[in-house]
């Protein structure tokens, strides 16, 4: 009787070679290991169960043409044309990042999301715009660490952070909480909470802070863990909500009168606005925002808003 050992190792090394893309005849394996057709046929069927216990997108099927066994995976869903396009367009307008990270992510995107057939016009389509990116001015690399900040908002770490600010004194070092990682208007932001707010500006801020990324001249992730009750767990994108240019602050609520000719350009800037009372001259808008950023867009709108 065949020992588990040996069926496992035939196993393994059948899989092997279907992953590589080889066509396995019966016949041809069943002669190389020493077994049956019906051995071999079982040990097919072994695998297609393992698959679908696992949940795996495979599938063993016999190709009748080359008369053997290969492996099927579904082909992921690319992108079409529209989408690729917005995307990359998006990307290029955000002036997120210094060209050196910035064009290799679109040329990535291009060969591993578009169907060959398309490459080129897309390509094309860009090749301008990438010509003429203009990178941002801190020339700060953003890529390298982004993704260990990352894992130390998930895991709950505190952080230890060189930060260069905009006032005297221009370099401190924070020990910090990170609780999120956002983006807005050029730039990459951390916001976490201080751990010690003695010497803090407004000790009584019970908001995060918000620090710039390519600001972060140096960071240490250390092996302490802080708790976040479920509860009380920041989350980003109701923060993201209330806040204006990444300008913290207290939450408060706002009332004003827009009279200009969209609506909309208050509400796509505002997404927590709410529509209170309309009228021959405009609509009264309410919202709740996080400090005094939204001042800065208010006063932008010129005689179209009535505080």
């Amino acid at each position: 009787m065949e020992g588990t050992a040996v069926k496992s190792e035939r196993l393994l090394q059948i899989y092997s070679r279907l992953v590589s893309g080889d066509v396995l005849p019966k016949k041809e394996l069943a002669q190389q290991f020493h077994v049956t057709e019906r051995s071999i046929q079982r040990d097919m069927e072994s695998l297609r169960c393992f698959f679908a216990e696992q949940g795996l997108r495979q599938d063993i099927v016999y190709d009748r043409e080359k008369r053997g066994y290969k492996l099927e995976q579904p082909a992921l869903p690319l992108l079409n044309n529209s989408e690729i396009l917005a995307v990359c367009k998006i990307l290029l307008e955000s002036r997120s990042m210094r060209r050196d990270e910035m064009l290799p992510i679109l040329d990535k995107l291009i060969s591993c999301c578009v169907p060959e057939q398309s490459k080129r016009a897309v390509t094309e389509l860009l090749a301008n715009e990438k010509h003429h990116y203009i990178e941002p001015h801190h020339g700060q690399h953003i890529l390298p660490g982004l993704w260990e900040i990352g894992q130390a908002v998930q895991e709950h770490r505190v952080l230890e952070i060189e930060y260069e600010r905009m006032k005297e004194p221009k370099l401190v070092r924070r020990r910090v909480l990170p609780v999120g990682i956002m983006f807005s208007e050029y730039y990459f932001y951390l916001t976490a909470f201080l751990e010690d707010k003695t010497t803090f500006e407004n000790p009584d801020d019970l908001f995060p802070t918000i620090y710039r990324i390519d600001r972060i001249r140096s960071f240490k992730i250390l092996n302490e863990h802080f708790q976040v009750p479920y509860k009380d767990r920041f989350q980003e994108g109701e923060f993201r909500k209330r806040v204006q240019f990444m300008y913290g602050g207290r939450l408060e609520r706002i009332r004003f009168k827009y009279t200009g000719p969209s609506i909309e350009a208050v509400l796509d800037r505002l997404p927590t606005a709410e529509i209170m009372a309309q009228d021959e001259k405009g609509w009264t808008v309410e919202a709740e925002v996080f400090g005094k950023g939204i001042e800065m867009w208010l006063r932008s709108q010129g005689n179209y808003i009535q505080k």
